[in-house]
């Protein structure tokens, strides 16, 4: 089944520097601990892309057309298609009493923030710093192993995908809702109510829908409080229940 631009598939990953086989990312949870890259909170799980819409560096998007369904592929990519060239002219030294003035520590190997810019602390020595504002991966071949696990092939499943991608902390199958030919209805579950910038991520749903289903004008978000049943009332359902099991 040949991919194409446009397809709504997802893939799992794991990303290394060519030059060293560092691993700097992955959707592999085992792969993130093993690898010390393992951050709690973090969703490792297959990753949701539109191909050639710019989910992943380009140079991966472009590469993702030519990949089975299930085939694990090595994409290989030169720094000039990653983040670019490292230049040395990116790398300042600085008093290190202004790190201290802004109580930043400086440990080497970190990533700061200094004068409205981030850096990676190089060196640390005789009351200078080294900052490198080059982005870490600055002049690295990157590789990165794919495999396309599935592709997305109904409305349906592409409108859950685009869910779960805008509001990822809480389980696609707790989103009921239903496509009719222009409205698309979402159900929130409780779960969502209250996250931190789920207005916007109702927008970022919207946008998405009216960019991959042109035909769908409006999109409705429901929100419902249920009250749970009194303890008098399971107790009569249990007994219920009991009751039917033993007679059949």
């Amino acid at each position: 089944m040949a991919l194409q631009k446009g397809d709504f598939i997802l893939i799992d990953y794991v990303a290394k520097v060519k030059e060293t086989g560092e691993v700097f990312d992955t959707t592999n949870e085992e792969i993130a601990k093993k690898e010390h890259l393992y951050k709690e909170g973090d969703i490792y799980e297959p990753k949701l892309v539109a191909i050639g819409e710019g989910w992943v560096l380009k140079a991966l998007d472009e590469s993702l057309v030519s990949m089975e369904i299930g085939k694990s592929t090595a994409s290989e990519i030169p720094p000039d298609k990653a983040f670019g060239p490292r230049d040395p002219e990116k790398v300042k030294r600085v008093p290190l009493r202004q790190l201290l003035a802004k109580e930043i520590t400086p440990n080497i190997g970190a990533r700061i923030e200094f004068n409205g810019k981030m850096a990676t602390i190089r060196a640390v020595g005789a009351g200078r710093v080294l900052l490198d504002y080059n982005p870490p991966l600055a002049g690295k071949t990157l590789v990165y192993e794919v495999t396309v696990q599935k592709k997305l092939e109904t409305t349906e499943e592409q409108v859950a995908a685009i869910i779960h991608r805008r509001i990822p902390v809480v389980e696609q199958a707790k989103f009921d809702f239903t496509v009719k030919e222009k409205t698309i209805s979402i159900e929130m579950p409780e779960e969502a109510f209250y996250l931190e910038g789920v207005q916007v991520a109702k927008r970022g749903i919207f946008a998405d829908v009216q960019k991959f289903f042109p035909k769908m004008t409006t999109v409705k978000f429901a929100e419902a409080f249920k009250a749970e049943p009194k303890q008098e009332e399971k107790k009569a359902e249990t007994q219920a229940e009991s009751k039917t099991e033993t007679r059949t």
